[in-house]
């Protein structure tokens, strides 16, 4: 099936680290990645996962991908695995931060260690992975940062305002890195999904009512899915988007 899309020269051979990797959407960048030839590593607590993502993609032919375990709440060995990953794959050109979780939660149950974590979890390692990389992505001459924001608060959703706090910010850090960083060719970017047919979604979720609400919001009427979230971010990565900053790009089949 990928080979009916576009294929991106300037990706060959292109270092790439990827956050939260081995199932979901991350599941499918790293796929993706791997079809157009970078040199790609990812992180993620799913080792298991991850293998079975590794055996899938060597099959097919594809260049193996470097997996190493990692909890993003630790800041400490996401750096560890940063550092490690690029003296063995060279310096990262993209950084791709999709590692999330958007657990639902009452307002009225959220402890102070409850919003830190949830914190931890969907915006903190963004900004120190992005940190950790800019300076590799200085040396090589520029790069693309490619953060994973989402529709719910731009649509106020309620029932997880931890999550939509953390995702509304990742706008915010989008844009700042794209001012800090233009003048050495780095480029930030959101990616926005809509829901997107993830195992996770359709097995927690995805009952008659979500099908009433694609039915309903979506102005295709057909399901999203990991692929179509990857598509977006393969563009945002090369060179084709050269002068594609400090954006949203929303995938979403028009929900919002």
């Amino acid at each position: 099936m990928l080979d009916q899309y576009a294929t991106y020269p300037s990706l060959k051979d292109r270092a790439v680290f990827i956050s939260g990797g081995a199932s979901g959407i991350g599941e499918s960048i790293v796929e993706h990645f791997c079809a157009q030839r970078s040199r790609v590593a990812f992180v993620d607590i799913a080792a298991g996962a991850a293998s079975a993502l590794i055996e899938r993609i060597v099959k097919a032919g594809w260049p193996r991908p470097l997996f190493i375990p990692c909890d993003l709440r630790d800041i400490e060995a996401l750096r560890a695995a940063i550092a490690n990953a690029s003296r063995e794959l060279g310096p990262f050109r993209v950084l791709v931060n999709n590692a999330a979780n958007d657990d639902r939660h009452k307002v009225a149950d959220v402890t102070v260690a409850y919003w830190d974590e949830r914190m931890a979890v969907n915006l903190r390692h963004q900004f120190f992975a992005a940190q950790a990389i800019i300076p590799q992505m200085k040396a090589a001459g520029g790069g693309s940062i490619i953060n994973f924001g989402s529709i719910s608060w731009m649509n106020a959703e309620g029932g997880l305002p931890a999550y939509t706090a953390a995702k509304a910010a990742v706008h915010g850090l989008t844009r700042g890195l794209a001012r800090d960083f233009g003048p050495d060719h780095i480029r930030a970017n959101t990616v926005v999904p809509g829901w997107v047919m993830t195992k996770r979604q359709v097995d927690l979720w995805l009952g008659a009512d979500g099908e009433r609400q694609i039915a309903e919001n979506q102005c295709l009427k057909e399901k999203l899915y990991p692929a179509d979230l990857a598509r977006m971010v393969l563009f945002l990565a090369a060179d084709d988007s050269r002068m594609c900053t400090a954006q949203n790009f929303v995938v979403d089949a028009g929900w919002t």
